[in-house]
């Protein structure tokens, strides 16, 4: 099958400016951050939900409203409690006495844009709550099943969870997002904007540039980004050295990693490499698409054995290990 990568790069550069757009009214309340902010666009393209973990006042929240308040769409901000009940989350059955019957009271989840703040501040069943809605775009309360519109994207945050009164995500939760942003301290020049934004009490409005219909068009087009078969085998190879690194001539990983990266993280991996092309404003992907991504959407789908712990190893670790093992093509 033939495809007309030129034709492709045009539709993409049709709608680049659109993502621009989105960028610049959210960069008016977000300094610096460049690698998070990028990340979201990528989530945005894709459909895929993000985990954006960082110490507090980092601009986490920040970002995620400034990214739901550019576009036109409904948004809902969910502040995770250790007292939070799955109903709060989801909704619940309502008993009217007047007509004897019960009726269905949706929950926060009925929305475009999920803002789970401080996610790990909720119990696991309460977390577990999010797998159907993350995953099968639906919500049963009841009896009933209901579909959720799209666009759909929960866009959660946590603290590092070591910190107190917080519970580590289950993975197979953790699975479910596609990306995972470690969110680190802005630079002195970043930091001085901010400052001088607060201090000389400069307030920016964001105004809605995108709508919901024109994101989903922008999605098919993301969709179409040509990728060829050398580097989706690319892909394969670096999921497939997580999980059996000595056969990549890494056999010092294999002590190192309980288990390695799921199937899904292949399949992200090659949507979220479509999408950075996209911001880089190709109809094509490359190898280096999947290396800048890479780091993100595997770095919470490797499970680390004790020896690895006791090491000070860490899943960044491995990860870099095997992008610059696994041959490029």
């Amino acid at each position: 099958m033939s495809v007309d990568v030129q034709k492709i790069k045009e539709q993409v550069l049709q709608y680049a400016d659109q993502i621009e757009r989105v960028r610049s009214e959210v960069r008016k309340v977000l300094a610096g951050q460049d690698v998070m902010l990028s990340r979201l666009l990528i989530a945005l393209l894709t459909g895929g939900h993000v985990l954006l973990e960082g110490l507090p006042g980092l601009a986490k929240t920040t970002a995620i409203k400034g990214l739901a308040s550019a576009i036109r769409c409904r948004f809902s901000r969910i502040q995770f409690t250790p007292d939070l009940l799955p109903a709060d989350l989801i909704g619940t059955m309502i008993y009217n006495p007047r007509e004897g019957s019960f009726g269905t009271r949706k929950g926060p989840i009925f929305a475009n844009l999920i803002l789970a703040d401080e996610i790990n501040r909720a119990p696991s069943k309460v977390q577990s709550a999010l797998l159907e809605a993350m995953q099968e775009r639906q919500v049963t309360i009841g009896d009933e099943t209901y579909p959720l519109e799209e666009p759909f994207l929960v866009l959660a945050t946590q603290n590092p969870i070591e910190q107190e009164g917080t519970y580590p995500l289950p993975e197979a939760q953790v699975d479910r997002f596609m990306l995972k942003v470690v969110v680190g301290y802005p630079t002195k020049a970043d930091e001085r904007k901010v400052v001088d934004t607060v201090l000389d009490d400069v307030r920016r409005e964001i105004q809605p540039v995108l709508e919901p219909a024109l994101l989903m068009e922008i999605r098919k087009t993301v969709s179409s980004i040509y990728m060829d078969d050398k580097v989706r085998d690319y892909v394969l190879d670096v999921v497939a050295a997580t999980r059996r690194p000595e056969e990549f001539r890494m056999p010092e990983l294999k002590p190192l990693i309980q288990c390695g990266a799921s199937p899904r993280a292949s399949i992200n991996l090659c949507l979220a490499a479509r999408a950075n092309a996209f911001l880089a404003g190709r109809g094509y992907v490359t190898p280096q698409d999947v290396k800048e991504i890479a780091l993100e959407v595997l770095r919470h789908r490797i499970i680390l054995t004790y020896e690895a712990e006791a090491e000070e190893t860490t899943s960044d670790d491995i990860v870099r290990r095997v992008l610059e093992s696994v041959p490029v093509p």
